[in-house]
């Protein structure tokens, strides 16, 4: 993201994971761990949908750490339609979240559908503080439920997730879903509003 980026690897459930972490230049409020998008159609750490996530969240002075789903970058394995997937996410929140500070998680498209999947698993003790579910796949499989403070923003001309099918997730939930007008599902051109928008909603 910049270079002050540092990259290294952990142990995860079938090898290797390949981690970034950027940090925040004032006082550490928390970690957030930020997912990516799906990797059989070219997503991986580097989107420019998760960076600007990672860099929302080093702004409010969270350490953001992206990582590489299984068989993407450096990361071992092959993928696993979200099963897998969610123990990558829970060896990452593992690995990197610190006992005194609140854990954020975050998510871009297949990345937010696994959020929600890895969310569910983490006992009382070990929730995090709240999601970010930004474009969030809600098509193909159901994501879980999620918190009633989880935030969800979607771009009203997504041609990749309809709006609708957000909508029909969030319903029975009452889970409010901030809407970007004419925005498609890679935020082109509007990056800059979209972190705005995750800074100005998160508190």
């Amino acid at each position: 993201m910049n270079s002050q980026t540092r990259r290294l690897l952990i142990d995860g459930p079938v090898g290797r994971i390949d981690c970034t972490i950027d940090e925040p230049a004032a006082a550490l409020r928390g970690v957030v761990v930020i997912a990516h998008p799906h990797p059989l159609f070219g997503g991986t750490l580097d989107n420019k949908v998760v960076q600007t996530i990672a860099r929302a969240f080093v702004q409010m002075g969270y350490r953001a750490v992206r990582f590489n789903f299984r068989g993407v970058g450096a990361t071992e394995g092959s993928h696993d339609e979200g099963r897998g997937e969610s123990d990558d996410l829970l060896a990452v929140i593992a690995a990197f979240r610190l006992p005194d500070l609140p854990l954020a998680l975050a998510g871009f498209s297949f990345g937010a559908y696994v959020t929600t999947l890895a969310a569910a698993r983490l006992d009382e003790s070990g929730r995090p503080e709240r999601l970010a579910l930004i474009g969030p796949s809600t098509q193909r499989a159901l994501p879980a439920d999620v918190p009633a403070d989880t935030l969800v923003i979607h771009g009203e001309s997504d041609d990749v997730v309809p709006l609708s099918a957000t909508l029909d997730w969030a319903r029975p939930q009452q889970l409010p879903v901030i809407v970007m007008p004419g925005v498609g599902h890679f935020f082109h051109g509007q990056l800059p509003r979209l972190r705005d928008l995750i800074v100005r909603s998160w508190h």
